[in-house]
């Protein structure tokens, strides 16, 4: 298993590389990107729902074959579910865009990705590494805890606004106003950021650290991309607001 895991680990940093720069010169096709030419699709709700499954599912199996059930194992497969059930089975059914077409290509990526990530984490927190129950009271846990919720809070934050920004305007992609988007443009990707940087500080893993590498590989050229869409498309998009980082970047 060890051999697997270490496998494993070595595609996602590679995978983190390799997604880096294809998503500065390739925008993802979907949502506002959306175009044909990508081959077969299904709708965006299903394809949601399919690509994001290994990571409850493998994360809940290594939960319940652990030989431990302290209450340190019970906060990681809580933590980890309340990103995923709801990224699983209630955001790809309440987004706007859930009926519109999605490339499987990106589906079939996602999963593959998403059955790497979920074993690798599953496997670590759960098997490979002892953690004793002193753990809680480290200062790695306690950060890593404040910095998920409160990534997890922006995330799903920005999530809402942007749904019913979008029903209000009834599917058109206007302006972002208030709260974060003062600052950013893609407050949801900066929420997830820091969500799983606190997941590799809470876990204190080569597993952790992959996924948050992984994750800003993934987002970080997304936001860049969207910041510079809106300001194409809308020639009022306020100047001082930056990408994802505020003040930043």
């Amino acid at each position: 298993m060890c051999i697997w895991y270490n496998f494993s680990l070595v595609i996602i940093f590679s995978f983190a590389i390799l997604v880096f720069i294809l998503l500065f010169s390739i925008s993802a096709p979907y949502g506002k990107f959306s175009r044909k030419g990508w081959g077969p699709t299904i709708k965006s709700k299903w394809a949601w729902m399919i690509m994001e499954l290994p990571s409850p599912v493998l994360m809940t199996l290594f939960f319940l074959s652990s030989s431990r059930n302290d209450l340190l194992q019970y906060i990681f497969i809580i933590l980890w579910l309340a990103h995923y059930f709801h990224r699983t089975f209630v955001y790809p059914f309440t987004q706007s865009g859930r009926e519109k077409p999605y490339p499987f290509i990106l589906v079939a990526m996602a999963f593959i990705f998403n059955c790497l990530n979920g074993f690798v984490n599953g496997y670590c927190v759960f098997h490979l590494k002892d953690y004793s129950i002193t753990w809680l009271y480290s200062w790695q846990f306690i950060a890593g805890v404040l910095l998920f919720f409160t990534g997890y809070l922006i995330n799903k934050t920005a999530d809402e606004k942007l749904r019913k920004l979008r029903l209000k305007s009834r599917g058109e992609y206007v302006i972002p106003e208030g709260w974060l988007f003062t600052y950013i443009s893609s407050p949801h990707y900066f929420g997830e950021i820091i969500e799983w940087a606190g997941w590799a500080v809470l876990t204190w893993s080569v597993s952790g650290l992959a996924f948050f590498i992984f994750t800003i590989a993934n987002l970080f050229p997304r936001a860049i991309t969207s910041h510079k869409w809106y300001k194409t498309h809308f020639t009022e998009y306020p100047e001082n607001r930056k990408a994802i980082i505020p003040f930043f970047i």
